[in-house]
Protein backbone atom coordinates (compact mmCIF):
# COMPACT_ATOMS: atom_id res chain seq x y z
CA UNK A 1 0.00 0.00 0.00
CA UNK A 2 1.26 3.47 -0.89
CA UNK A 3 0.96 5.40 2.39
CA UNK A 4 1.52 8.66 0.50
CA UNK A 5 -1.35 8.24 -1.97
CA UNK A 6 -3.98 10.98 -1.84
CA UNK A 7 -6.63 8.50 -0.67
CA UNK A 8 -4.50 7.13 2.18
CA UNK A 9 -3.36 10.59 3.31
CA UNK A 10 -6.99 11.76 3.46
CA UNK A 11 -7.95 8.72 5.56
CA UNK A 12 -5.03 9.25 7.94
CA UNK A 13 -5.99 12.88 8.56
CA UNK A 14 -9.66 11.94 8.92
CA UNK A 15 -8.84 9.48 11.69
CA UNK A 16 -6.53 11.81 13.62
CA UNK A 17 -7.70 13.31 16.94
CA UNK A 18 -9.60 16.57 16.57
CA UNK A 19 -7.52 19.53 17.83
CA UNK A 20 -8.83 21.93 20.48
CA UNK A 21 -11.27 24.38 18.90
CA UNK A 22 -13.59 25.69 21.61
CA UNK A 23 -14.78 28.87 19.88
CA UNK A 24 -15.30 27.11 16.56
CA UNK A 25 -17.24 24.26 18.13
CA UNK A 26 -19.33 26.59 20.30
CA UNK A 27 -20.19 29.41 17.91
CA UNK A 28 -19.35 28.09 14.41
CA UNK A 29 -20.58 24.46 14.28
CA UNK A 30 -21.99 24.60 10.75
CA UNK A 31 -20.12 23.66 7.56
CA UNK A 32 -20.64 25.09 4.07
CA UNK A 33 -18.72 24.12 0.95
CA UNK A 34 -18.80 25.38 -2.61
CA UNK A 35 -17.22 23.74 -5.63
CA UNK A 36 -17.35 27.05 -7.44
CA UNK A 37 -14.72 29.72 -7.12
CA UNK A 38 -17.05 31.81 -4.98
CA UNK A 39 -19.14 31.36 -1.86
CA UNK A 40 -22.24 33.57 -1.92
CA UNK A 41 -24.18 34.43 1.21
CA UNK A 42 -26.10 37.25 2.82
CA UNK A 43 -25.31 38.48 6.31
CA UNK A 44 -28.49 38.90 8.36
CA UNK A 45 -29.11 42.25 10.07
CA UNK A 46 -26.42 44.01 8.07
CA UNK A 47 -26.92 46.27 5.08
CA UNK A 48 -23.93 45.32 2.93
CA UNK A 49 -23.83 41.95 1.18
CA UNK A 50 -20.46 40.26 1.29
CA UNK A 51 -19.19 37.76 -1.24
CA UNK A 52 -16.05 35.91 -0.21
CA UNK A 53 -14.11 34.38 -3.09
CA UNK A 54 -12.11 31.29 -2.25
CA UNK A 55 -9.20 31.02 -4.65
CA UNK A 56 -5.75 29.64 -3.71
CA UNK A 57 -3.62 31.67 -6.07
CA UNK A 58 -0.89 32.52 -3.60
CA UNK A 59 0.72 30.48 -0.84
CA UNK A 60 -0.38 31.58 2.60
CA UNK A 61 -3.57 33.18 3.92
CA UNK A 62 -5.32 36.29 2.68
CA UNK A 63 -8.73 37.81 2.25
CA UNK A 64 -8.67 40.72 -0.13
CA UNK A 65 -11.08 43.61 0.44
CA UNK A 66 -13.06 44.59 -2.69
CA UNK A 67 -14.85 41.36 -3.46
CA UNK A 68 -13.55 39.47 -0.44
CA UNK A 69 -11.33 36.99 -2.18
CA UNK A 70 -10.15 34.24 0.13
CA UNK A 71 -6.78 32.81 -0.73
CA UNK A 72 -5.88 29.32 0.32
CA UNK A 73 -4.06 28.16 3.40
CA UNK A 74 -1.08 26.02 2.42
CA UNK A 75 1.14 24.06 4.80
CA UNK A 76 4.11 22.54 2.99
CA UNK A 77 6.52 20.23 4.85
CA UNK A 78 9.80 18.60 3.93
CA UNK A 79 9.48 14.95 4.92
CA UNK A 80 12.97 13.77 5.87
CA UNK A 81 14.08 10.63 4.03
CA UNK A 82 16.32 9.73 7.02
CA UNK A 83 13.36 9.31 9.39
CA UNK A 84 13.24 5.49 9.11
CA UNK A 85 16.82 5.22 10.38
CA UNK A 86 16.31 7.29 13.56
CA UNK A 87 14.84 6.07 16.83
CA UNK A 88 11.57 7.93 17.47
CA UNK A 89 10.58 9.70 20.68
CA UNK A 90 9.15 7.10 23.07
CA UNK A 91 10.74 4.17 21.25
CA UNK A 92 12.90 1.85 23.37
CA UNK A 93 16.66 2.35 23.32
CA UNK A 94 18.02 0.39 20.40
CA UNK A 95 14.67 0.65 18.61
CA UNK A 96 11.79 -1.79 18.41
CA UNK A 97 10.09 -0.45 15.29
CA UNK A 98 10.85 -1.32 11.69
CA UNK A 99 11.88 1.39 9.26
CA UNK A 100 8.43 1.19 7.63
CA UNK A 101 6.69 1.59 11.00
CA UNK A 102 8.79 4.64 11.85
CA UNK A 103 7.95 6.14 8.47
CA UNK A 104 4.21 5.60 8.94
CA UNK A 105 4.29 7.00 12.47
CA UNK A 106 6.24 10.06 11.34
CA UNK A 107 3.71 10.58 8.56
CA UNK A 108 0.80 10.58 11.03
CA UNK A 109 2.70 12.96 13.34
CA UNK A 110 3.38 15.42 10.52
CA UNK A 111 -0.20 15.31 9.23
CA UNK A 112 -1.48 15.83 12.79
CA UNK A 113 0.67 18.94 13.11
CA UNK A 114 -0.62 20.28 9.78
CA UNK A 115 -4.21 19.64 10.86
CA UNK A 116 -3.57 21.32 14.21
CA UNK A 117 -2.22 24.39 12.44
CA UNK A 118 -5.25 24.58 10.14
CA UNK A 119 -7.65 24.30 13.08
CA UNK A 120 -5.70 26.92 15.02
CA UNK A 121 -5.91 29.28 12.03
CA UNK A 122 -9.69 28.85 11.95
CA UNK A 123 -9.90 29.31 15.72
CA UNK A 124 -7.97 32.59 15.42
CA UNK A 125 -10.42 33.79 12.77
CA UNK A 126 -13.32 32.82 15.03
CA UNK A 127 -11.82 34.74 17.96
CA UNK A 128 -11.26 37.87 15.86
CA UNK A 129 -14.82 37.79 14.53
CA UNK A 130 -16.38 37.26 17.95
CA UNK A 131 -14.33 40.10 19.42
CA UNK A 132 -14.60 42.68 16.63
CA UNK A 133 -17.05 41.51 13.99
CA UNK A 134 -14.11 41.46 11.59
CA UNK A 135 -11.15 39.32 10.65
CA UNK A 136 -7.77 40.60 9.50
CA UNK A 137 -5.82 38.40 7.12
CA UNK A 138 -2.30 38.94 5.82
CA UNK A 139 0.52 37.07 4.18
CA UNK A 140 3.60 37.28 1.99
CA UNK A 141 3.09 39.25 -1.19
CA UNK A 142 -0.12 41.03 -0.28
CA UNK A 143 -1.20 43.65 2.29
CA UNK A 144 -3.09 43.00 5.48
CA UNK A 145 -6.81 43.16 4.71
CA UNK A 146 -9.89 43.47 6.90
CA UNK A 147 -13.07 41.54 6.13
CA UNK A 148 -15.88 43.38 7.95
CA UNK A 149 -19.09 41.41 8.54
CA UNK A 150 -21.00 44.56 9.43
CA UNK A 151 -21.60 44.04 13.14
CA UNK A 152 -23.18 47.02 14.89
CA UNK A 153 -20.31 49.06 16.35
CA UNK A 154 -22.22 49.39 19.65
CA UNK A 155 -21.66 45.66 20.22
CA UNK A 156 -17.92 46.19 20.68
CA UNK A 157 -17.51 47.81 24.08
CA UNK A 158 -14.70 49.07 26.29
CA UNK A 159 -15.63 49.91 29.87
CA UNK A 160 -13.78 52.84 31.44
CA UNK A 161 -13.44 54.63 34.78
CA UNK A 162 -15.98 53.59 37.40
CA UNK A 163 -17.79 51.37 34.91
CA UNK A 164 -14.98 48.82 34.80
CA UNK A 165 -15.74 45.58 36.61
CA UNK A 166 -12.96 46.27 39.08
CA UNK A 167 -14.64 49.56 40.02
CA UNK A 168 -16.23 49.78 43.45
CA UNK A 169 -19.72 50.46 42.12
CA UNK A 170 -19.67 48.15 39.12
CA UNK A 171 -22.42 45.57 38.60
CA UNK A 172 -21.28 42.89 36.12
CA UNK A 173 -24.54 40.95 36.36
CA UNK A 174 -26.50 44.05 35.38
CA UNK A 175 -24.10 44.52 32.46
CA UNK A 176 -24.73 40.98 31.25
CA UNK A 177 -28.51 41.48 31.46
CA UNK A 178 -28.31 44.82 29.61
CA UNK A 179 -26.01 43.39 26.94
CA UNK A 180 -28.27 40.39 26.41
CA UNK A 181 -31.22 42.76 25.93
CA UNK A 182 -29.17 44.82 23.47
CA UNK A 183 -28.32 41.73 21.42
CA UNK A 184 -31.95 40.65 21.43
CA UNK A 185 -33.03 44.08 20.19
CA UNK A 186 -30.48 44.11 17.38
CA UNK A 187 -30.51 40.46 16.30
CA UNK A 188 -33.75 39.03 17.65
CA UNK A 189 -31.99 36.20 19.50
CA UNK A 190 -31.34 35.35 23.14
CA UNK A 191 -27.66 35.42 24.16
CA UNK A 192 -26.82 33.13 27.08
CA UNK A 193 -23.22 31.98 26.51
CA UNK A 194 -20.51 33.99 28.28
CA UNK A 195 -16.81 33.42 27.55
CA UNK A 196 -14.13 35.20 29.58
CA UNK A 197 -10.37 35.17 29.53
CA UNK A 198 -8.75 34.29 32.90
CA UNK A 199 -8.16 37.93 33.88
CA UNK A 200 -11.79 38.87 33.28
CA UNK A 201 -12.92 35.80 35.25
CA UNK A 202 -10.77 36.75 38.25
CA UNK A 203 -12.25 40.26 38.28
CA UNK A 204 -15.79 38.96 37.80
CA UNK A 205 -15.70 36.38 40.56
CA UNK A 206 -14.15 38.90 42.99
CA UNK A 207 -16.69 41.65 42.31
CA UNK A 208 -18.67 42.54 45.43
CA UNK A 209 -22.05 42.33 43.70
CA UNK A 210 -21.25 38.90 42.27
CA UNK A 211 -20.07 37.61 45.65
CA UNK A 212 -23.22 38.98 47.28
CA UNK A 213 -25.35 37.26 44.66
CA UNK A 214 -23.56 33.98 45.26
CA UNK A 215 -24.18 34.22 49.00
CA UNK A 216 -27.85 34.99 48.35
CA UNK A 217 -28.27 32.12 45.89
CA UNK A 218 -26.38 29.51 47.95
CA UNK A 219 -28.35 26.29 48.12
CA UNK A 220 -30.48 27.11 45.05
CA UNK A 221 -30.30 25.62 41.57
CA UNK A 222 -27.94 28.38 40.44
CA UNK A 223 -24.29 27.41 40.58
CA UNK A 224 -21.00 29.16 40.20
CA UNK A 225 -17.66 27.68 41.20
CA UNK A 226 -14.91 30.04 42.25
CA UNK A 227 -12.51 27.15 41.83
CA UNK A 228 -14.14 25.36 38.89
CA UNK A 229 -13.82 21.63 38.60
CA UNK A 230 -16.23 21.05 35.73
CA UNK A 231 -14.43 21.03 32.40
CA UNK A 232 -15.47 20.75 28.80
CA UNK A 233 -13.91 18.26 26.42
CA UNK A 234 -11.60 21.11 25.47
CA UNK A 235 -8.52 21.13 27.68
CA UNK A 236 -8.23 24.92 27.44
CA UNK A 237 -11.86 25.82 28.16
CA UNK A 238 -13.46 25.49 31.59
CA UNK A 239 -17.14 25.56 32.36
CA UNK A 240 -17.34 27.51 35.62
CA UNK A 241 -21.07 27.42 36.26
CA UNK A 242 -24.22 29.41 35.60
CA UNK A 243 -26.01 32.46 36.94
CA UNK A 244 -29.66 32.69 35.92
CA UNK A 245 -29.66 31.35 32.37
CA UNK A 246 -26.13 32.55 31.60
CA UNK A 247 -23.60 29.75 31.08
CA UNK A 248 -20.10 30.92 32.03
CA UNK A 249 -16.86 29.67 30.48
CA UNK A 250 -13.21 30.59 30.98
CA UNK A 251 -11.04 30.16 27.88
CA UNK A 252 -7.27 30.43 27.85
CA UNK A 253 -5.37 29.64 24.66
CA UNK A 254 -2.53 31.17 22.69
CA UNK A 255 -0.88 30.90 19.30
CA UNK A 256 2.17 32.09 17.40
CA UNK A 257 1.07 34.96 15.15
CA UNK A 258 2.42 35.67 11.66
CA UNK A 259 5.23 37.80 13.09
CA UNK A 260 6.38 34.95 15.35
CA UNK A 261 5.03 36.38 18.63
CA UNK A 262 3.14 34.30 21.19
CA UNK A 263 -0.32 35.88 21.40
CA UNK A 264 -3.34 35.23 23.61
CA UNK A 265 -6.40 34.22 21.62
CA UNK A 266 -8.52 36.42 23.89
CA UNK A 267 -6.78 39.60 25.08
CA UNK A 268 -6.71 40.36 28.79
CA UNK A 269 -10.06 41.34 30.37
CA UNK A 270 -12.16 40.16 27.42
CA UNK A 271 -15.79 39.11 27.86
CA UNK A 272 -17.82 37.64 24.99
CA UNK A 273 -21.59 37.25 25.23
CA UNK A 274 -23.36 35.51 22.39
CA UNK A 275 -26.07 33.20 21.13
CA UNK A 276 -24.60 29.86 20.04
CA UNK A 277 -27.48 29.08 17.70
CA UNK A 278 -28.50 32.63 16.83
CA UNK A 279 -25.10 33.58 15.42
CA UNK A 280 -25.53 30.94 12.69
CA UNK A 281 -21.76 30.61 12.66
CA UNK A 282 -20.45 28.69 9.66
CA UNK A 283 -17.08 27.44 8.49
CA UNK A 284 -17.02 27.99 4.73
CA UNK A 285 -14.68 26.11 2.40
CA UNK A 286 -14.17 26.74 -1.28
CA UNK A 287 -12.91 24.46 -4.01
CA UNK A 288 -9.27 23.43 -3.83
CA UNK A 289 -7.56 24.67 -6.99
CA UNK A 290 -5.51 21.56 -7.56
CA UNK A 291 -5.91 19.07 -10.39
CA UNK A 292 -5.27 16.14 -8.05
CA UNK A 293 -8.11 17.33 -5.82
CA UNK A 294 -10.44 17.36 -8.88
CA UNK A 295 -11.26 20.97 -7.95
CA UNK A 296 -13.71 19.73 -5.30
CA UNK A 297 -14.61 21.61 -2.13
CA UNK A 298 -13.59 20.14 1.20
CA UNK A 299 -12.08 21.30 4.45
CA UNK A 300 -8.62 20.24 3.35
CA UNK A 301 -6.73 18.37 0.66
CA UNK A 302 -3.42 16.61 1.21
CA UNK A 303 -0.90 15.36 -1.30
CA UNK A 304 2.71 14.23 -1.44
CA UNK A 305 5.46 14.02 -4.05
CA UNK A 306 9.15 13.23 -4.33
CA UNK A 307 12.05 15.22 -5.65
CA UNK A 308 14.63 12.74 -6.89
CA UNK A 309 17.97 14.51 -6.39
CA UNK A 310 18.54 14.97 -3.56
CA UNK A 311 15.84 12.58 -2.36
CA UNK A 312 13.20 14.71 -0.63
CA UNK A 313 9.54 13.96 -0.01
CA UNK A 314 7.10 16.83 0.38
CA UNK A 315 3.76 16.87 2.18
CA UNK A 316 1.25 19.61 1.35
CA UNK A 317 -2.04 20.35 3.10
CA UNK A 318 -4.29 22.89 1.38
CA UNK A 319 -7.52 24.54 2.49
CA UNK A 320 -9.63 27.53 1.46
CA UNK A 321 -11.40 28.51 4.72
CA UNK A 322 -13.42 31.48 5.86
CA UNK A 323 -15.27 31.61 9.19
CA UNK A 324 -18.59 33.43 8.76
CA UNK A 325 -21.19 34.75 11.27
CA UNK A 326 -24.44 34.88 9.28
CA UNK A 327 -26.04 36.95 12.06
CA UNK A 328 -23.12 39.07 13.33
CA UNK A 329 -25.24 41.07 15.78
CA UNK A 330 -25.88 37.91 17.80
CA UNK A 331 -22.63 38.35 19.72
CA UNK A 332 -21.08 41.15 21.78
CA UNK A 333 -17.57 41.67 23.09
CA UNK A 334 -16.52 43.92 25.96
CA UNK A 335 -13.17 44.84 27.46
CA UNK A 336 -14.14 45.18 31.10
CA UNK A 337 -11.15 47.03 32.58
Amino acid sequence: MDIFSTHVLAKVVENLPTPSSFLLDTFFPNIQTSEKEEIFFDVTDSKPRITPFVSPLLPGKVVEHEGYQTKSVKDKRRFDANIPFKRMAGETIGGNLSNAQRYERALATTLQDQLDNLTRREEVMAAEILRTGKTIVSGDGYPATTVDFGRDVALTKALVSENTWSGAGSKPLDNLEDWAAEIQNKAGVVAKTVVMDPDAWKIFRSNASVEKYLDYRRGTTNSLNKDPIVRSKESKARYVGSIGDFDLWVYNDSYINDSGTLTNLLPSKTVILGSKDGLEGTRCYGAIHDEKANWTASRYFTKSWIEEDPSVRWLLLQSAPLVVPYRPNAVLCATIG
